[in-house]
């Protein structure tokens, strides 16, 4: 008990000196990068010295953690709803939306089987093979394999698209997130009717949006600034949990899917330098962002974060509003570029094919641009993702079970690269959509709405 208070008061003195950091400094993400190393120490030093107390310890520190993940989540629904409402209201006409969805989720594709390649590839180089693999039992139930059996495309499409708005402002689908996006451009054109036809009531329609615009920023706002202690607890128990010698016989596959990860930072700032972006920049401006979508494994919780980093860097505020919401459940490079092609790569010489043919990446790819939007249409991350592309192109899917015991591992390195996809996808649409973007009057952004 001593000890568990002792941490909790430790805690608490942590958050009190960066909070009078963030006073001096006015920086966020100074705070944030300097709870990043708090919370790694804490982390470390339970892992090492209170290994005996640290599930108490870290059940108080998610009081903390994971409170702020569900304030991001609980924030995140009006934030979009009214972010893109308010944009769309001050557009002219709705020409641009449907061009500007449709280069988002094109972006989207392209990455997504860009990271496809670079997993395949890294699987490849390294040698990696599915048969060293064949004593491990496959933790794979048959509701698993099934929920992927019947996936198409137009069934997927379809399952985006909203029924029930109320339902989906519940999150009680897996594509709720979409489905917002889906009725808020729907009403975003209405609005833009109302006001072409009867402009006395459209005046006060937008007075009201932009009014509830202010008032939901404030609100996020709020929860933003409690993001170097969110970050530290999530830290601090990451650190805590770290058990790698449980996976021992499987850390050729974690160092592979790493390194992938990394390959496809890398090939992100080509994108960014041959698009005419500073990398750097966009980096350092986006660091806390993929830094909590690390730590808390979560690209729906990191939606507010992405939104605000995507403005800083001068991205139109619909788009990265249109952006991190669909990010948040398709076309994710990490668990359904990256992880998926490396089993593909595992397994296509076993069945005597070369993974790196013509051929074969012509099939390949589109599965995993299929696959990625199947990740909304049945959720469950990387996992139901490898399992339609493995059944897409006929493949067996005993393998993917053997790799749900280090999921949490992977999951985190997957998530980051799954959140900068979708801030990537906002900035290459801003850049492609310029010219049509840049006679637009911008909207109020996190960054400086006060």
């Amino acid at each position: 008990m001593f000890v568990t208070l002792a941490y909790i008061a430790l805690f608490l003195v942590c958050s009190w000196a960066v909070f009078r950091i963030d006073q001096k400094s006015h920086s966020l993400s100074k705070s944030v990068f300097i709870a990043i190393f708090i919370g790694a120490v804490i982390g470390l030093s339970l892992h090492f010295i209170a290994a005996d107390n640290s599930k108490t310890i870290i059940d108080w520190y998610n009081v903390i953690g994971n409170g702020y993940v569900n304030l991001l989540k609980l924030v995140a629904v009006p934030l979009i709803f009214i972010s893109i409402l308010s944009a769309i209201n001050k557009l002219e006409n709705s020409a641009g939306i449907g061009k500007m969805s449709l280069t988002i989720v094109g972006s989207m594709l392209c990455l997504v089987m860009i990271a496809g390649f670079v997993g395949l590839l890294t699987a490849h180089v390294l040698g990696l093979d599915a048969s060293a693999f064949g004593h491990m039992q496959s933790t794979l139930t048959a509701e698993d394999v099934s929920k992927t059996a019947a996936v198409s495309l137009p069934k997927l499409v379809t399952s985006l698209i909203p029924t029930n708005i109320f339902l989906d402002l519940t999150g009680a689908r897996s594509v709720s997130v979409i489905g917002i996006v889906i009725f808020t451009l729907l009403a975003g054109v209405a609005l833009l009717k109302v006001k072409q036809d009867a402009p006395q009531e459209g005046e006060k329609l937008s007075a009201g949006i932009n009014a509830i615009q202010i008032w939901v920023m404030k609100m996020v706002r709020i929860v933003i600034a409690l993001t170097p202690y969110g970050v530290m607890a999530l830290m601090a128990g990451v650190f805590s949990a770290y058990r790698f010698e449980q996976f021992a016989s499987l850390l050729g596959f974690i160092a592979a899917c790493y390194i992938a990860v990394l390959m496809m930072f890398i090939v992100h700032a080509l994108i960014l330098l041959l698009s005419g972006n500073n990398p750097v920049r966009y980096f350092k401006t986006v660091w806390p962002v993929l830094t909590f979508a690390f730590v808390s494994r979560s690209s729906a919780a990191s939606i507010p974060l992405a939104i605000t980093a995507q403005e800083k860097f001068g991205v139109q505020n619909t788009i990265a509003n249109i952006a991190a919401s669909f990010g948040s459940s398709m076309g994710q490079n990490g668990c359904a570029g990256i992880y998926p092609a490396i089993m593909v790569a595992m397994i296509a010489p076993t069945m005597g094919i070369d993974p790196l043919s013509v051929h074969f990446l012509l099939a390949m790819l589109p599965a995993i641009a299929l696959g990625s939007i199947g990740v909304a249409g049945v959720g469950g991350g990387g996992t139901f993702a490898a399992l339609i592309v493995l059944s897409t192109l006929n493949f067996p899917v005993a393998l993917v079970g053997i790799f749900i015991a280090i999921e949490p591992i992977v999951d985190m390195a997957r998530t980051a690269l799954n959140v900068n996809g979708s801030m990537m996808s906002g900035v290459l649409a801003n850049r492609i959509l310029r010219k049509e973007t840049s006679a637009q009057q911008p909207s109020t952004s996190l960054s400086n709405a006060e």
